[in-house]
């Protein structure tokens, strides 16, 4: 059989990706014009129709659905060998997508080994400073921590559980304030992490506290401003142990009470499932499993 054109079927590649004609004539550099004719030709050389046409949004039908997954891949292989034999950056970029507070706290200290390891994979990072959707389209991989790990075109490695841990400045612990157990939390600021409200909740119930207390301090979008809020000495903050584990051997923070509580999401690195064998996302997992594998970052 006749293949159909490639600008027609890159058009439907996009456009079912974005599941928006309008976002795939901004990526094409076409008109959204443009991205319809190519698709109604389209579907008029497969004979099947690949897209639901609403009023104000399209989604693919079983025939699109189906469609998409084939084209994503072969486009995503035509990108790679282009990118081999003409020597292309892209090549050997490694686009990695994470919290700034993981990338700041946790992940760059710690590149310098990779790049020693691999140095013929260029990291460029992108961050957030709250929670986030991996996009895929401008991400190698992402190192993400998530309650559902379902999205069905992506694959997902488990790296690790962490545990919450609260802690504080030296300086407060040891003012004289009274923080021998948890029922003296009530006398502080408890740092709130309002993208994560359930975090303090979970940890409050795990001692007997009510969790009405959790709501004395002020809030932030990121673990990176508690853990500074901290430091400073303006309250208490509940973070993963990684994060604070270099801060906690140091002496920069001190852990209350002795416990802690599994944090409810868990720690993946993802990426999509047609690039999971990419030699620079399998060379990175491998790396960061070991780097896992290899750090006690508990028994804080």
């Amino acid at each position: 059989m006749d293949l159909p054109s490639l600008a027609a079927l890159r058009s439907f590649e996009c456009a079912a990706r974005h599941l928006s004609f309008r976002a795939a004539a901004e990526e094409l550099s076409v008109t959204q014009s443009a991205i319809s004719h190519q698709i109604a030709e389209l579907e008029r050389q497969v004979g099947v129709s690949l897209f639901n046409r609403g009023n104000r949004r399209v989604t693919l039908t079983e025939a699109g659905a189906t469609y998409f997954p084939y084209l994503a891949e072969a486009f995503r292989k035509i990108e790679r060998g282009t990118a081999m034999i003409t020597g292309s950056t892209a090549a050997r970029q490694l686009d990695i997508q994470t919290y700034v507070t993981v990338a700041v706290r946790w992940l760059i200290p710690r590149m310098h080994a990779f790049r020693d390891a691999h140095p013929d994979i260029q990291v460029r990072f992108s961050t957030s400073h709250s929670d986030w959707e991996f996009d895929d389209s401008a991400g190698d991989v992402g190192l993400v921590c998530t309650e559902r790990p379902d999205r069905a075109h992506l694959d997902y490695t488990h790296l690790f559980d962490a545990q919450l841990v609260p802690v504080c400045s030296p300086t407060l612990l040891h003012a004289g304030i009274g923080l021998r157990q948890p029922a003296d939390l009530v006398n502080h600021s408890l740092l709130q992490l309002y993208t994560a409200p359930d975090e303090w909740s979970a940890w409050l119930q795990a001692v007997g506290l009510p969790e009405s207390m959790e709501g004395t301090g002020p809030g932030f979008d990121s673990y990176l401003l508690a853990i500074e809020a901290a430091m400073d000495g303006q309250g208490i903050a509940l973070v993963p142990d990684f994060l604070v584990a270099a801060d906690l051997r140091s002496g920069r923070l001190a852990s209350l009470f002795g416990v802690t509580v599994p944090q409810p999401r868990k720690w993946f690195l993802v990426c999509r499932r047609e690039r999971r064998d990419d030699d620079k996302v399998v060379r990175f997992r491998s790396w960061l499993q070991s780097e896992m594998a290899s750090e006690p970052l508990r028994h804080i």
